[in-house]
């Protein structure tokens, strides 16, 4: 019997976890999915939205792509044998012209890859991945600045619509 998937929004997200603090230390010029291999207990942990990416980071090792740092406790029910070591690392899945560009990326450009999200798309488990530079203090103050002065105008737009100027 075929697994049951639910077919009536292709390609939707269903978030399950994201880092957030990762567009704040980094400055992402390009983001790529990727998939992930996950045993059985792992994936109904994350189906119970459990997982946290805050320190995690991602690197090329011999031609593969691996995922260190992501925390997945293990599924409540899994017991002995089915259960899963909730930090070890995990290989992503991307094709062999990907691995190479962002491999040469990553040693030619000082980047770093980092998991910004990890979700399920059409029942799989997807994660996106950041290739990013690592901001300064300075920058990340002035992006920090420039966020909050967006949000003043934004606001200042709202008022005006209304009428409250």
């Amino acid at each position: 019997m075929a697994p049951h998937r639910d077919r009536t929004n292709p390609g939707q997200r269903k978030l399950i976890a994201s880092n957030r603090r990762a567009r704040h230390h980094y400055e992402i010029i390009d983001s790529i999915e990727a998939g992930i291999v996950l045993t059985g207990s792992e994936v109904k942990s994350l189906r119970e939205g459990h997982a946290q990416l805050a320190d995690s980071f991602a690197r090329v090792i011999r031609g593969q792509i691996w995922l260190d740092g992501l925390h997945i406790p293990p599924y409540q029910f899994a017991k002995g044998f089915g259960s899963h070591d909730p930090d070890r690392s995990r290989k992503l899945l991307l094709h062999g012209r990907e691995i190479e560009r962002l491999d040469h990326q990553v040693a030619t450009e000082q980047l770093s890859l980092v998991p910004l999200a990890l979700y399920f798309k059409d029942g799989r488990v997807k994660v996106e991945l950041g290739l990013g530079r690592g901001r300064r203090k300075t920058d990340k103050r002035q992006a920090l600045a420039e966020r909050d002065s967006k949000m003043e105008i934004a606001k200042a737009m709202v008022r005006r619509a209304k009428g409250r100027v």
